[in-house]
């Protein structure tokens, strides 16, 4: 198992600097127009692509910027305070980054993959989900059709976001016909490999811009595309837990606005009564230490697992204790969201619950019940409730 090292404080604070500068000049001018007309965020992507971020967490060997998981997680941070919609379509195409990063072992093709993605930015998908199998990662119904050294696939996926926008789509399937259900492996396919038939369409409360249809997915390639390890071994180490640290991260970046929102309102109203501090500064009090108890409990769990990641055994990753820490991580941050939302929509105000305001929160508000349901946080309580009966604390 790979992992990275990180780059120095100070370029990576000069690439802080330069997100934000986009964000203010183009992806937050471009977040409304993005939410309203449920359309992948281009113009975001794309100034993402100009400063080579979708190869951020590629190896420097491969002439990537080598981030740790807690520079990308700060990334995904930063972005969700611009557009939560575009800061998910990022992180999502990260984790596929990051599980070949982990597991591309020797692979000469996984390795020229990571260095065409530097220099070309592609932007990857994943289809994991099925029809068929109520969610669960663990289980495919679709399998690798294999004559010779090519294989073909078909598989019937209720959500590929931003599928038609994607160069690549990372699928999991069973790793022959014959195999059990949870036998799985992970491919990756490119464009040229796969045809899309769209069953579903999104239009949806919130993270409009992710734009995640369902499709019928058809496609072909040759056995180097299969990535080397078991897909049991990659979500383990790699996707379930950095899904939910980006994913937290984006939410607590679009929590954090929302509070500066609502910091700006209750210091406005203090510049027009001086001397009196206004009763919605003990609400914003009371916001701001969800906020704490948000950023706390998410920055734990990104530096537990950046500290597994350094041991480089897939062993360090596989206790329940583990995984239920990694599932709090998901469930806590996405309904402490919608807490802080909330009670910073209540100090804002009519101001807040207006479309068309400077201080408008209602994408806010939106996004932040998506974070809860996408996923749903029932289910994952359902994983932890069975964990925790076989759990023994050392």
């Amino acid at each position: 198992m790979k992992t990275n090292i990180g780059m120095c404080d100070e370029p990576f604070s000069e690439l802080i600097d330069n997100i934000r500068l986009l964000g203010n000049e183009v992806i937050s001018p471009f977040s409304e127009q993005v939410d309203r007309e449920a359309r992948f965020p281009t113009e975001s992507i794309n100034s993402l692509k100009k400063l080579s971020l979708l190869s951020c967490y590629v190896p420097a060997q491969f002439g990537g910027m080598e981030l740790s998981v807690k520079q990308l997680c700060k990334v995904c941070e930063v972005l969700g305070e611009y557009c939560a919609s575009s800061a998910m379509v990022f992180a999502m195409h990260q984790i596929q980054v990051a599980c070949i990063v982990h597991h591309r072992d020797s692979s000469t093709h996984f390795q020229t993959v990571l260095e065409e993605l530097v220099l070309k930015q592609y932007l990857f998908a994943s289809a994991t989900t099925e029809m068929g199998v109520g969610g669960n990662l663990r289980k495919s119904i679709c399998s690798l059709e294999i004559e010779g050294n090519k294989f073909n696939l078909k598989k019937n996926a209720p959500v590929i976001s931003y599928g038609r926008n994607a160069d690549a789509v990372m699928v999991t399937c069973r790793k022959n016909p014959s195999a059990h259900e949870s036998d799985q492996v992970q491919v990756l396919l490119f464009k040229a490999d796969y045809t899309l038939e769209k069953t579903s369409d999104w239009d949806t409360l919130g993270f409009r811009g992710t734009c995640s249809e369902g499709f019928i997915l058809s496609g072909s390639g040759t056995l180097d595309q299969v990535q080397p390890e078991p897909f049991g071994d990659i979500l383990g180490a790699t996707m379930h837990p950095v899904s939910h640290l980006v994913w937290s991260s984006l939410w607590f970046g679009l929590a954090h606005d929302a509070v500066k929102k609502a910091r700006s309102t209750v210091a406005s109203a203090a510049r027009k009564d001086p001397g009196n501090t206004p009763i919605s500064a003990i609400r914003l009090t009371e916001t701001d230490e969800q906020l704490y108890l948000m950023k706390s409990g998410l920055y734990q769990a990104i530096d537990e697992y950046q500290a597994k990641l350094k041991t480089g055994q897939l062993i360090a990753f596989q206790d329940f204790g583990y995984s239920i820490r990694m599932n709090n991580v998901k469930l806590r941050c996405s309904e402490m969201l919608i807490d802080i939302v909330t009670r910073s929509l209540f100090i804002v105000g009519i101001s807040g619950y207006k479309n068309n305001s400077k201080m408008s929160l209602s994408r806010h508000i939106r996004d932040a019940y998506g974070a809860a349901i996408m996923v749903n946080n029932d289910r994952i309580r359902g994983h932890n409730a069975t964990m925790h009966i076989g759990l023994r604390e050392k």
